[in-house]
């Protein structure tokens, strides 16, 4: 079911995420799957839908980053700097995530990637559910991601929930997966749509 964004909409997709729903919507790079990251059942059944090895782990998205505690256990201060400066923004940070989170969430990683996107729809979902959710691409693994709401519907059916039109997304390179190793130095584990360079440089 494909709807165009209202506050009934975001209303309706919030109650859904709680209830364990997988709902479908834009973000700054492609089409994203969201589930509540906490509920394992719901995780179950996105990795099911996007036939996605267990063993990988899913990112999640936050309001701000007021809310990055919730999954992580703890920033690096380098993490932290680079936050002030990119988001919101296509760069994910992957940080020591809390214990409590599902392994399917983390892909038993004990970490957990997270990132503030500035898609509006992405944001007054985010704002309408009041915690994180998850932001897999929409597609089956190792298939093209969706960059629009029909093709997430041509793709995946009546598996998904609710799809929540935000209109074409850019596509192209996804978000730029950088962390910190023990010592605290930087490492780029993807090189996406902000470059390596750019992050390094920033930091000078």
């Amino acid at each position: 079911m494909i709807l165009p964004p209202s506050e009934d909409v975001f209303f309706k997709a919030a109650q859904l995420l709680r209830q364990g729903g997988l709902l479908a919507f834009s973000t700054e790079t492609y089409y994203g799957l969201g589930v509540d990251p906490f509920n394992t059942k719901a995780l179950q059944r996105l990795f099911a839908v996007k036939q996605r090895a267990t063993e990988k782990p899913v990112l999640v998205l936050v309001a701000d980053q007021a809310q990055v505690p919730l999954v992580a256990a703890q920033v690096p201060e380098a993490l932290q700097q680079l936050m002030q400066q990119f988001w919101p923004g296509p760069l994910t940070f992957v940080c020591p995530a809390r214990p409590e989170l599902p392994n399917l969430l983390t892909g038993g990683t004990g970490t957990i990637g997270v990132r503030q996107s500035p898609d509006p729809t992405t944001k007054r979902l985010l704002a309408a559910f009041a915690g994180p959710i998850t932001a897999t691409s929409a597609n089956c693994s190792g298939q093209p991601a969706a960059v629009t709401a029909a093709e997430v519907e041509a793709i995946f059916g009546k598996q998904i929930d609710l799809i929540i039109n935000g209109g074409t997304t850019p596509g192209g390179l996804g978000s730029t997966l950088i962390g910190c190793d023990p010592q605290g130095k930087l490492h780029c584990f993807r090189e996406g749509r902000i470059s390596w360079s750019l992050v390094t440089k920033s930091i000078a």
